[in-house]
């Protein structure tokens, strides 16, 4: 019989364009503002969970691509590291996008794409898993495509016989369009306020 310990263990993994994009559906905000330890902190007080690490994923422009945005997360990411915040990072590729307008003319743009974030975060929640580091996965995330890593999740419980958990955790509001977590985890609707409790007061964008 498999034993539900008393002290859960949690880890965070943090991806960070899928957590601003949620956040500015939700709430409107135009940039990334939050604070990931701070937040991970909060859904961890509130479920009764002992978080071990935080970790974070996200792509990053070059800076001949876009200097701004460039230099906003070399310095946010500095700071999560010294919050002790793993922070795991790849080059966005930037291709050519065409939209066709309702007027029937078409609008080509440069869009930014990341590449290997979500299998990265794949990688080390199943790898971790198997160390046995933690006893609940907090993915950040609404993306659909870690279903997979949830029901990966429960066969290495029955195999270590063993409880385990993965919670998928993302901004919610009725203004939200996309107000369903992970398929095959359970969903944490993070609200404004606590959001907003969580919120990183540097704003990168203007640090010289």
């Amino acid at each position: 019989m498999v034993v539900e310990p008393v002290c859960k263990r949690a880890v965070s993994f943090v991806d960070g364009q899928n957590l601003y994009h949620a956040a500015k559906d939700a709430f409107g905000y135009t940039y990334p503002n939050y604070d990931v330890k701070a937040l991970a902190e909060a859904i961890c007080l509130k479920q009764g969970w002992q978080l071990q690490e935080v970790r974070f994923y996200t792509g990053i422009p070059a800076v001949e691509d876009n200097a701004a945005w460039n230099h906003f997360w070399a310095a946010k990411m500095a700071t999560m590291g010294r919050q002790r915040v793993v922070v795991f990072s790849r080059p966005l590729r930037y291709r050519h996008k065409r939209v066709q307008m309702p007027d029937g003319t078409q609008y080509t743009f440069l869009a930014g794409e990341e590449k290997g974030i979500d299998v990265r975060i794949a990688i080390d929640v199943i790898r971790m898993a198997h160390h046995g580091d933690y006893d609940v996965a907090i993915l950040f995330s609404q993306d659909q495509d870690l279903s997979e890593v949830a029901k990966e999740l429960r066969v290495i419980a029955r195999e270590q016989d063993r409880w385990l958990k993965v919670a998928s955790a993302f901004p919610s509001s009725i203004m939200a369009l996309n107000r369903r977590g992970i398929e095959s985890s359970d969903w944490i609707r993070i609200d404004k306020a606590t959001y907003d409790s969580c919120l990183d007061t540097r704003d990168y964008r203007f640090s010289p």
